[in-house]
């Protein structure tokens, strides 16, 4: 069966799903950990607002028809030709392909919809994974961001990698 890998607007309704996936203890990269399923939905409602605003645009990830994860795009609100990728995947689903085709469906909404000309993925330089992921999508590493992300209370330092058109 081949896999079927899209992406939607998040619900609300996926709030539940998401605080499973962020609150998995092996996500040592991805600083967002809601409290509770509540505290997602709050996060959630504010979807709408914040893709009319075109501050973020922010999808949910499905695979063979299953919530598997999120993602999104967040503007940059100074130079608002740029956009930042962001994702997160079930562990579940890790070594698939997903985050790859991921990005590649969210370059289409940046670049063709958005009219972005930049796009970049900001990643802890310990994440091989997204690493990789930049790299099969050919972003450009353009160099590390020094105590850049904080998580776990600590700053880690980022590679941020780009691509424009």
């Amino acid at each position: 069966m081949a896999k079927k890998i899209e992406i939607m607007y998040q619900r609300v309704s996926d709030a539940k799903r998401f605080y499973e996936i962020l609150n998995n203890p092996n996500f040592k990269y991805f600083g967002v950990k809601p409290s509770s399923a509540e505290e997602e939905k709050e996060y959630l409602r504010t979807n709408s607002k914040n893709r009319k605003n075109n501050f973020s645009h922010n999808y949910t990830i499905i695979y063979n028809s299953k919530v598997v994860g999120g993602c999104g795009i967040k503007i940059n609100q100074h130079r608002k030709h740029i956009g930042e990728i962001g994702y997160f995947i079930d562990e579940k689903y890790w070594g698939k392909g997903i985050a790859t085709k991921v990005v590649k469906l969210l370059e289409k909404e940046g670049f063709k919809k958005l009219g972005l000309k930049r796009i970049e993925i900001i990643m802890d330089k310990r994440n091989i994974a997204s690493k990789k992921v930049a790299i099969k999508n050919n972003y450009k590493k353009e160099g590390i961001l020094r105590k850049y992300i904080e998580n776990n209370n600590k700053l880690n330092d980022s590679y941020l990698y780009a691509k424009v058109i």
